[in-house]
């Protein structure tokens, strides 16, 4: 039967190309060493052979393998394309479509983590910008013929790496993106608090993804809820609030310092002390929290602080930060901090991230704490970061984000990561690892947190900025849309906003950050064009707060702007 099959299939073939039944046409695959292959017109007159076509490799073609040219030593073998009569590269004509990937190298232009096993997302080592890596399999190829994940060897390292990370030459992966552009106000940054130089990042434009089933709103107006079993289990009283207003969005806590929220997984095979220390029922109230809130419509997003971590220290004292004196985990603002260098803390993260993903079906991950301790300067020397790799802070922090997002995106959910506000300041890179231009061309969201408590009298010219909670934020909105103009593929800005009172240590006498100061918070953010959305930073998550808020939740920010903007 299937030779009857294949039979009448050649002779279809046949009659449809105007071809003779003496010709013998067979299937074959378009391979190459690149992304694309050339097919070949022949001359007659002159016995030449010329370009006349570029397809990506893996196109499915009807070879005519008894119809062939011989140019300069090289066979060419003739192919039907449509009605044209074109020529091949003997060697690119495969029969099985796995074998139309012919390159044997490839080199690094992006530095990347190489992924010794994908389902855990264990990284086995650094591929470093400019360096070869010996091609030994590949999973997929897209439309165009590129790769999505090269298996390769580094070393005595074998392993997975994406193949929009590397490119087919060593001149080629030393080049920087459009340099004449971007690596002026690059070179202009200033490193004088020991984070990195800013031309160390990598600002090759990072594909944002669009998922069709995950659709992130235009603007996300969101309410903060903390891991406490009050909140979670009271998930009807914040959906009740959110469907009186123009609330879209909810930022659930998984994990914070010392406070883990259900058992995971991820932590009782990584750290054992969250694992012990989360609630013993909390998972039923994490789903039926977000079943909820995805029933009602709600985009979800799940909040994991990376970088302070006491427990994930107590079980791996070897992945912390620790005292040169006596090599004992450093404490830092009360807390023990894993080093951000180290892959064994990233991968942690991420597979919590993707447990909570797939569990729960969490729209999105928020990382806090994606950053070096900060306040530091004076104790650099007294310290051991462990860095393996010889990294700069705002390397690290660039690639774990690119390692983050890498991972999540392939469960089709968005990643957005916390930064100080200071991040938005033009001229440096900051002590602790965040250089805005470099996070941003990496993440779907940028999260800031320019708390209006949180800058010193006088900051942006601004008396008690505390006190003027529109002035401040608009103010800063303005920096962060210069740190978005040298930014190749800039992320959507969804801003955190104070909705607590000012704190006493800052001012007796501050306001209340009532319904008025919050929506004057909002506003400055719109009218500073940064129109991603809030989320409002109020740590015990009341909801009595909340209620007294309400006013600032009712307006829909994002059409106001647009009308204003036609």
């Amino acid at each position: 039967m299937k030779y009857i099959f294949s039979t009448i299939l050649s002779l279809l073939t046949l009659a449809l190309c105007g071809c003779s039944s003496d010709e013998i046409i067979e299937v074959r695959y378009l391979g190459s060493a690149t992304h694309t292959a050339i097919l070949y017109s022949f001359d007659e007159e002159q016995s030449a052979i010329l370009p006349a076509d570029t397809l990506p490799r893996g196109t499915e073609l009807q070879a005519v393998v008894n119809r062939s040219e011989r140019v300069e030593k090289q066979t060419y073998v003739q192919v039907i394309r449509g009605k044209q009569r074109l020529y091949a590269p003997e060697q690119s004509l495969v029969a099985e479509p796995r074998a139309v990937v012919m390159e044997q190298e490839v080199f690094v232009r992006t530095p990347a983590s190489i992924i010794v096993d994908t389902e855990t997302s264990k990284i086995g080592s650094l591929a470093d910008k400019g360096s070869k890596l010996q091609v030994l399999d590949y999973d997929s190829i897209d439309e165009q013929g590129a790769v999505n994940r090269y298996k390769v060897r580094q070393g005595n390292i074998e392993g997975y790496i994406y193949g929009k990370y590397t490119v087919f030459s060593h001149e080629e992966s030393l080049k920087r993106y459009m340099p004449e552009r971007y690596d002026r106000a690059h070179k202009a940054v200033k490193n004088p608090f020991g984070g990195g130089e800013a031309m160390g990042c990598d600002f090759y434009p990072y594909p944002k993804p669009s998922f069709a089933d995950n659709k992130m709103p235009e603007s996300c107006y969101a309410l903060y809820l903390n891991i406490s079993p009050k909140v979670i289990g009271g998930i009807e009283k914040y959906i009740e609030l959110a469907k009186r207003t123009k609330i879209n969005t909810f930022v659930i806590d998984i994990k914070d310092n010392e406070c883990p929220g259900y058992k995971a997984e991820a932590m009782r095979l990584y750290s054992p002390t969250n694992y012990a220390r989360a609630g013993a029922n909390k998972e039923a109230l994490y789903a039926k929290a977000v079943k909820r809130l995805k029933e009602e419509g709600f985009y979800v997003v799940a909040r994991i602080t990376c970088f302070k971590d006491s427990y994930l220290v107590k079980d791996h004292p070897e992945v912390a930060i620790t005292e040169r004196a006596t090599g004992q985990p450093f404490r830092h603002n009360k807390a023990y901090w894993p080093s951000a260098y180290d892959r064994k803390v990233w991968q942690f993260n991420v597979e919590l991230a993707k447990e909570v993903v797939r569990k729960f079906g969490f729209n999105e991950i928020n990382f806090d704490y994606v950053r070096f301790p900060d306040r530091m300067t004076r104790v650099e020397n007294l310290i051991d970061y462990h860095n393996r790799y010889n990294e700069s802070k705002v390397q690290a922090i660039q690639r774990f984000v690119q390692y983050a997002c890498d991972e999540i995106h392939a469960l089709g959910a968005y990643v957005s990561i916390d930064v100080f506000g200071e991040a938005a300041n033009p001229g440096y890179t900051t002590a602790y690892g965040q250089y805005w231009p470099a996070l941003s061309n990496i993440a779907d969201v940028m999260c800031g947190m320019p708390y209006p408590d949180h800058f010193s009298n006088g900051y942006y010219g601004i008396k008690k900025p505390w006190n003027h909670p529109y002035e401040i934020l608009y103010a800063w909105g303005q920096r962060v849309q210069d740190r978005q103009s040298i930014t190749p593929q800039p992320a959507v800005v969804r801003t955190w906003i104070q909705a607590y009172n000012v704190m006493r240590h800052v001012d007796r006498n501050g306001i209340a950050y009532d319904a008025e100061n919050v929506e004057k918070e909002i506003r400055g953010l719109f009218d500073a064009g940064l129109t991603g959305g809030y989320t409002t930073w109020l740590s015990s998550s009341n909801i009595e707060k909340y209620y007294q808020q309400e006013g600032a939740f009712v307006h829909d920010y994002y059409k106001e702007w647009q009308s204003r903007n036609r």
